[in-house]
């Protein structure tokens, strides 16, 4: 195993001199590695637009995503997955992060778990995977064993599988439906994959949820109208959005936000189409939560 990995490029080792560089010379260093993170992510772009339409797809069958790692990669699936909620103003159980070790391997490492299979296929157990789901393994060296057992249990059950790798040929390209392949290289810290290819995998996680959530309709123009307004500082993105896709006074907004209980494509529709929040928001469920084929409605009667 250790021979395997020293052959790995995302183990490989760049410098000798980071322990003797002066502060600026060190900062400069470690910024410059980053530049590779760029082109790794942009050689996973065609794979990343297929896996976009076929998540999509999936989850408007009434699928769900389910992300699932080890370490570093775990945490980045379980921010990712925790992020969507408050910016889509979809439900929790739509997007999912499963992190190897449990709830506690989130802030303490507990590295051994990621080397059972047999723990990824019980977590793909544990989360209920069925045919209309996603599961997306994500991990650096693309050969880690819970990884793995992710992928091989989730086809077992006939759900879409995506690895998400840094390293090209790898054992998770080969067993996954889909491989977002994003070769950072050797870290100029060896062997610290949550540094070039921590900053890919995130990238790509985000690229991924934030087109997926854009195809099935929970943006407009650009603008967050699923944002779940519950603090001051959202509840005044909220009004601007609003403000910007209505054309209303802040008055009128204001009065509709907070009869709409401050969801934003409810009250856009009923600024627009002169309805009351109810018969918005059925319309709004017609639509599948598309506010631009809410307001095309009535152009189509």
């Amino acid at each position: 195993m250790n021979e395997n990995f020293a052959r790995i490029a995302s183990e490989g080792r760049v410098r000798d001199d980071l322990d003797i560089l002066a502060t600026a010379a060190l900062v400069q260093a470690l910024h410059a590695a980053s530049a590779d993170v760029q082109t790794a992510v942009a050689h996973a772009l065609p794979a990343l637009a297929n896996a976009v339409d076929r998540i999509a797809e999936r989850l408007r069958a009434g699928g769900h995503l389910h992300y699932f790692g080890a370490g570093t990669s775990g945490r980045l699936g379980v921010l990712d997955a925790s992020e969507i909620p408050p910016t889509f103003g979809v439900d929790s159980s739509l997007v999912q992060g499963h992190m190897a070790g449990g709830t506690a391997a989130l802030t303490h490492a507990v590295e051994d778990v990621e080397d059972s299979a047999e723990l990824g296929c019980a977590a793909v157990r544990n989360a209920g995977i069925e045919t209309h789901d996603v599961a997306v393994a994500i991990s650096a060296s693309g050969r880690t064993p819970f990884a793995l057992g992710v992928l091989h249990e989730a086809r077992a059950r006939r759900a879409f599988t995506i690895a998400l790798v840094c390293n090209t040929d790898s054992p998770m390209e080969a067993a996954a439906d889909c491989a977002l392949v994003a070769p950072t290289g050797p870290e100029i810290l060896s062997g610290s994959t949550r540094l070039k290819a921590g900053s890919a995998q995130k990238q790509l996680l985000n690229m991924l949820s934030t087109a997926v959530m854009v195809r099935l309709g929970h943006t407009h123009a650009g603008l967050m109208v699923g944002v779940q307004a519950t603090n001051e500082k959202l509840r005044a993105r909220a009004l601007r959005v609003l403000i910007e896709i209505t054309g209303a006074e802040t008055h009128a907004a204001s009065a509709a936000l907070a009869t709409a209980d401050f969801e934003v494509r409810t009250a856009a529709v009923m600024l627009l189409r002169n309805l009351d929040a109810t018969t918005a928001r059925s319309r709004l469920t017609t639509a599948g939560g598309s506010l631009r084929t809410a307001l095309a409605a009535d152009r189509q009667r």
